[in-house]
């Protein structure tokens, strides 16, 4: 049994803002990751509401330090931008802070691109922004799951809002995570999909 670390770094989405059970997709993963898969998983979700990747990426090495005290393997998973798109951040700034970020650490990362979220104008900054994440980490031969293209074709994701209007509810977290798990989570982790398959969410 492998005793795995990962810290989730990443906005409200990593929080699980807007889910009445508060798990989010981090805890709906995390779930989804048993000890039948051959890894004891420790998810740590340390998403901070509004944050951008320019203010994630630095505290990265602090906030990882006393979570990789222990254990036989340690990870991070980067999963920003909603929070850039929003706050309209060029995307290429934020590429570059992203950039800054994968080269100041040298454990095992995987990034996950921004869901489609928000009005058009929003929707086309997201585009924009998962195009120059998933540009940047083929470049540097990081894996990246892309959320916005599985997600955006789906009328049920468009629907699983939470109050607000952006952020998505306990339904929407369930296909993000559904998303994230099977486009790349178990091969990143070098584990086998546990034997119960996961079901598709549906509104």
């Amino acid at each position: 049994m492998r005793d795995v670390r990962v810290c989730v770094f990443g906005d409200s989405f990593v929080a699980g803002v807007g889910d009445p059970k508060a798990l989010g997709w981090v805890g709906r993963v995390a779930a989804r990751t048993p000890p039948s898969t051959g890894v004891d998983l420790t998810a740590y979700p340390l998403g901070v509401r509004g944050e951008t990747t320019e203010q994630t990426v630095v505290r990265m090495p602090m906030e990882c330090a006393p979570r990789f005290s222990g254990g036989d393997e340690q990870r991070i998973v980067v999963a920003t931008g909603v929070a850039d798109a929003y706050h309209h951040v060029d995307p290429a700034r934020s590429a570059a802070a992203l950039e800054f970020g994968l080269g100041s650490l040298d454990v095992p990362t995987l990034v996950i691109g921004p869901p489609p979220v928000g009005d058009d104008a929003m929707l086309g900054r997201v585009h924009e922004l998962d195009a120059a994440f998933g540009e940047l980490c083929r470049r540097r031969g990081v894996p990246y799951i892309c959320t916005f293209q599985p997600l955006s074709r789906r009328k049920p994701w468009h629907d699983a809002r939470a109050d607000d209007g952006i952020h998505p509810n306990q339904s929407g977290y369930g296909m993000l995570a559904y998303v994230i798990l099977h486009e790349g989570w178990y091969q990143w982790l070098d584990v086998p999909p546990p034997a119960a398959p996961v079901k598709g969410r549906h509104s």
